[in-house]
Parts: C-alpha cells; structure tokens; sequence
C-alpha cells in the first residue's frame, strides 16, 4: 500500500458498517453529482486505478462507476472533510451520473412550498443500461 493510501485511511473514521458518505462533485464546474458510499477497498481501488469505485449498500459490492452504464467518473482530487467521516471527490464525469439519466442525482428541489423537478433526463434507463 502506497504511503498516501496509508495517510488518507489513517485519516478516515468509517461507520460500523465500515462505511464512508462521499460527495462526488465535476471537478471543472463544481456541479455536485451525486452521494454515495466507500469502504476500505474503494478507496483503494480509487486511488490506485483513477477509476472511482463505490460500496453499494443495496447489492454488498464494490462497482466502479460506470461498469454497466458506461458513464464513468475518473479522480481528479480526493478531499478528506474536518471529522474525517466523508470524502469530497471531485471528479470528471463522463456522461451522466444518475440512475435515472440526468447528469445529477440531485434533480429536485424545493421551491415555492413544492418539490419540483428542475432537470430532465437526458438518457433514459434503459439506454444506459440495455434494459426497456
């Protein structure tokens, strides 16, 4: 294990699930794009390949973003917050980051006492990932 793997786990407090928050944010624009989860080994993985890997909590594995869909996210810069339990990656995302084909998970907003939607998708599911 490289040195700078070594500090940046020294640094973490991951949850009883051995779990880290994660902020995943365009590197260029600072659009935030999604939330997700890390363990141990997607940090490695991350920091090793460039490639981001997460932990999916629903399906107990690690992915690296992308796999199925095609839109992938490389590192760019790696942040450690002040507690030491999330991680700010900025990243370049290719293509979409939502399940659902936006470019955000973050596609709703409350505005004037209602929850609306605020962006369109721009690939359906099942172009992105061969399902109808």
């Amino acid at each position: 294990m490289s040195d700078v793997m070594t500090a940046v786990l020294r640094e973490l407090r991951f949850d009883e699930h051995g779990l880290v928050a994660v902020v995943a944010q365009q590197h260029d624009t600072g659009e935030v794009l999604m939330l997700a989860w890390m363990n141990r080994r997607a940090i490695e993985e991350t920091l090793r390949s460039g490639s981001v890997h997460y932990w999916s909590r629903s399906r107990a594995t690690l992915w690296r973003k992308g796999e199925s869909s095609g839109q992938t996210q490389r590192l760019v810069e790696m942040r450690v917050d002040c507690d030491g339990d999330a991680l700010l990656l900025l990243v370049d995302q290719h293509g979409v980051a939502c399940h659902t084909g936006r470019r955000s998970c973050f596609f709703r907003a409350v505005r004037d006492g209602a929850l609306v939607e605020i962006a369109a998708p721009v690939v359906t599911p099942g172009e992105l990932y061969g399902k109808d």
